[in-house]
């Protein structure tokens, strides 16, 4: 008897939890599979992508439930993986959220095809379309997020198709690599030891990057103060995984060696003078410590007409880390705001 009085107590909790609950909080259907084709494999698809070069499978893999609150994750690099967003589990879930793990072409889980020609900024925006149809995201739920690289492939999909957009997020990168480098040139390399400086310069001019002295050298002198403000030996695996795994195929002739400034094909790139035809609300995220300047994201976030902007005090390009309460804090209330505002 008393056993039955308490599951009848416990029922009446869930039951009361699940009417009283606020829209945005986890409700008990986050983890409905219902009507999914991707329940067998836990939320993992491979998609079909057509190129000029033939087709090939990108990996993606869904996490939750939500059908109005919906993010399709774009990592860094380009050539790194979706592995170092993986902190994603400790607060998305948590809020409700249903968010989209996705190794882009020539990524690790991805297909890695050698074809140089695939490498270029239009092609990846037409993959992500490719991947947007697949996964049947649309303006009613479709929220793009993009961190560093994925911060540019972003920028570039609202100005081609911002039609298929509920919200944007661009994380840790500025809309202008000319601005970048001349950040990198006159902030970050001013403040390193000339010497050490020197050193990387001299093994960037011998394309020497391969050498374990090159990454020694960039770790211990520029990525623990401004990629993660952690002891190196205290990273977390999913961003050791990710460095493992870069393609440098794609990586170095895209943005360069390192995350020094850029060198590669995306030298040019600037997107400031476009930044005002975005209209869906977009939220830019910066660092204090980042390889991106801080002040000219907070700009970003005033030239967009719907932008707002997250500063991480704490917080370097991986902010998603070395600042995360602040980080996830503010991406999940811009995510909220933004649900609660818009036609459903």
């Amino acid at each position: 008897m008393r056993k039955v009085l308490l599951a009848l107590t416990l029922g009446i909790l869930i039951q009361a939890c699940i009417a009283e609950s606020p829209p945005n909080e986890v409700s008990f259907s986050y983890f409905d599979n219902a009507g999914r084709d991707d329940v067998l494999s836990g939320g993992v698809k491979l998609i079909p992508i057509e190129t000029p070069s033939g087709t090939f499978r990108v990996w993606t893999k869904r996490v939750g439930n939500n059908p109005t609150m919906k993010v399709l994750l774009l990592h860094g690099g380009p050539g790194a993986s979706h592995e170092y967003l993986e902190a994603f589990d400790s607060y998305f879930p948590g809020a409700g959220i249903e968010y989209y793990y996705y190794d882009q072409l020539g990524s690790a889980y991805s297909d890695q095809p050698d074809a140089p020609e695939l490498w270029d900024v239009p092609r990846f925006v037409d993959e992500v379309e490719q991947v947007r149809v697949a996964l049947g995201l649309d303006a009613s739920n479709f929220y793009l997020y993009g961190h560093s690289w994925g911060g540019i492939l972003a920028i570039e999909y609202a100005l081609a198709h911002q039609e298929n957009l509920k919200g944007l997020i661009i994380s840790n990168m500025m809309a202008s690599i000319p601005a970048y480098n001349k950040y990198a040139e006159d902030v970050l390399m001013a403040s390193m030891d000339p010497a050490v400086l020197n050193e990387i310069k001299a093994l960037e001019a011998a394309e020497d990057y391969g050498n374990p002295r090159y990454l020694e050298l960039l770790i211990e002198h520029h990525y623990v103060d401004h990629i993660l403000r952690m002891p190196p030996d205290e990273w977390p695996d999913p961003v050791n995984r990710a460095f493992a795994n870069i393609n440098n195929d794609i990586y170095i002739p895209m943005q360069g060696p390192s995350e020094l400034g850029a060198s590669g094909k995306l030298v040019d790139w600037d997107r400031t003078a476009e930044l005002a035809q975005i209209a869906v609300p977009t939220l830019v995220i910066g660092a204090r410590y980042d390889t991106m300047d801080p002040d000219h994201m907070e700009w970003m976030a005033n030239a967009l007409p719907n932008g707002q902007y997250l500063y991480c005090s704490n917080g370097s390009h991986f902010a998603m880390y070395d600042d995360q309460e602040t980080y996830f804090e503010g991406l999940i209330q811009f995510l909220r705001e933004v649900d609660a505002s818009r036609p459903r």
